[in-house]
């Protein structure tokens, strides 16, 4: 049993990081084997810079093995043909397992990708249980219908899983938007093949391992580690693939897509990014509570959140005081600090290199013309880590950079507007659509932006809320699909009609 992790504190985790087990090989058809090249690479803690663990590097030929281990389950039916309420007691226990390991997951993440261990072990674990707990009670919700036909026919139309599923998921919730993705796909009868960030592997290594624990025939969920242009790049190639879903950067969505036109049309379901806008109009109640909600919602995570609200569109009338509450109030909040610190809110980047990608944005965002409120730059007390202070820009307009780029990191941008209208144009005036929110206290107001705001996901006096009821999936390059929801789990089946002539 694990200790209970409200006693937890800084000094406790450091020593649980010392003696963690950590299992770096690729796990297929039930167990961990090593890449058939040999080769491994380096996943570092971007706290500190040191070496987490030496990763499998899976190519081709692994994604090979791992997609014939996988078929095998499929065509034999250990896992589609199981009674659903089997299936769904084995994704019960496997909901209840990671419940109980939950403090090894979250560490792993946070050692992996830099998250605050709170985050990790408050937020993204019991999301992680929840969506479990969800798909499994939909298991036996998924119904074919019998249509009214002639009378001497029968006319059956079924739900039926893809057969194998190919997942690829990113590093900055690597366990929770993995498992986004493994959910449904297995609730829905399929065998999977995830292929984790290569940034940050380690989590989804242990939940493979938990799945045989709780019962979970062999085959059906695989692992492999590897790069996208290597073990990725084969994955959705893959002939015998049926579905690839895919959570990352836009530039690589589109290759996917071309790739899964050039191999065997295999679907496609992505989710790749946004520039999300926090739209403020002047007759909020509690400017305060609102200053609260967007500094969460670009700041969190280190903004490195796919939906992340990083374009603040303020009304004019309230623009200043916005700056001023905002300025205020988040730098009480969000410090760097050491991740493993249960106080921490605000971990590094998951790499340098992203660091410095980081960076390059806000020196452009200077030289644009935009001005920094606050921060700026790189917290060099926590050098060698890969740290950004958050920082806020005013006097931003939607055509620089800071306004059109995706910049994945906590950098905020306030742009003046003079009307809903305004609003409305500069929160589409994008090529992103994932998400949105809008605060005001006018219902009218509300309706009329939520029904012209071109996002897949919006929000009303708030940023960030919701159940696994809601669907979650952007507009135009923010992706085609959604996550969540029972419109997910249907996005891992398809229609079968068959027609019964009875005389």
């Amino acid at each position: 049993m694990q200790e209970s992790s409200d006693k937890l504190q800084h000094r406790d985790w450091l020593r649980r990081s010392e003696s963690l087990n950590i299992e770096g090989r690729l796990f297929i058809n039930g167990s961990y084997v090593e890449a058939k090249s040999g080769a491994r690479f380096e996943s570092l803690n971007p706290a500190t810079g040191e070496v987490l663990a030496a990763v499998a590097r899976g190519g081709a030929a692994d994604i090979d093995l791992a997609v014939a281990s996988a078929k095998e389950a499929w065509r034999d039916g250990r896992w589609r043909f199981m009674a659903p309420r089997d299936r769904m007691n084995v994704l019960f226990r496997f909901a209840d397992l990671i419940e109980q390991r939950s403090e090894d997951l979250a560490l792993l993440d946070t050692l992996d990708m830099g998250k605050p261990i709170t985050d990790s072990l408050t937020i993204d674990l019991p999301e992680v249980i929840v969506t479990f707990r969800y798909f499994a009670e939909c298991i036996d919700k998924l119904e074919g219908l019998v249509t009214n036909s002639e009378t001497n026919a029968l006319h059956m139309i079924m739900k039926e899983p893809l057969g194998v599923v190919g997942a690829i998921s990113p590093w900055n919730y690597p366990l929770l938007m993995a498992v986004w993705k493994v959910a449904p796909a297995l609730a829905a009868g399929n065998c999977v093949v995830l292929k984790p960030s290569e940034k940050a592997p380690l989590s989804c290594l242990l939940l493979a391992e938990l799945f045989m624990e709780v019962g979970g025939p062999a085959g059906v969920f695989n692992v492999v580690n590897g790069f996208g242009d290597e073990a990725g790049k084969a994955l959705a190639l893959h002939p015998d693939v049926a579905k690839i879903t895919f959570t990352g950067s836009t530039e690589v969505g589109k290759q996917i897509m071309i790739y899964a036109g050039q191999s065997n049309m295999k679907r496609v379901a992505l989710e790749t990014g946004g520039k999300s806008p926090q739209i403020f109009m002047a007759d909020i109640d509690d400017l305060d509570q609102a200053v609260d909600y967007a500094f969460a919602g670009i700041f969190d995570n280190a903004g490195q959140v796919c939906n992340a609200g990083s374009r603040l569109l303020v009304h004019q009338n309230i623009h200043d005081a916005f700056v001023e509450s905002f300025a205020k109030r988040s730098q009480a909040v969000y410090q760097p600090g050491d991740p493993l610190d249960p106080d921490t809110t605000l971990g590094p980047v998951v790499t340098k290199e992203h660091q410095q990608n980081i960076l390059r944005k806000i020196a452009l965002g200077r030289e644009e013309g935009a001005k920094i409120v606050f921060g700026g730059g790189a917290a060099e007390t926590f050098e060698p880590g890969a740290y950004v202070k958050p920082t806020l820009f005013s006097g931003v307009e939607n055509h620089m950079t800071l306004a059109r780029e995706e910049i994945f990191g906590p950098v905020a941008s306030v742009i003046p507007v003079k009307d809903e209208q305004g609003a409305i144009d500069i929160a589409n005036d994008s090529p992103y659509g994932l998400a949105a929110s809008v605060w005001t206290k006018d219902l009218k107001t509300a309706m009329r932006m939520v029904k012209n705001i071109e996002a897949g996901v919006i929000w009303v006096n708030c940023f960030g809320d919701g159940d696994m009821t809601q669907p979650f999936g952007g507009y135009k390059q923010s992706g085609n699909s959604r996550d969540k929801s029972m419109e997910s789990l249907l996005g891992y089946t398809q229609s079968k009609s068959a027609w019964f002539k009875l005389e």
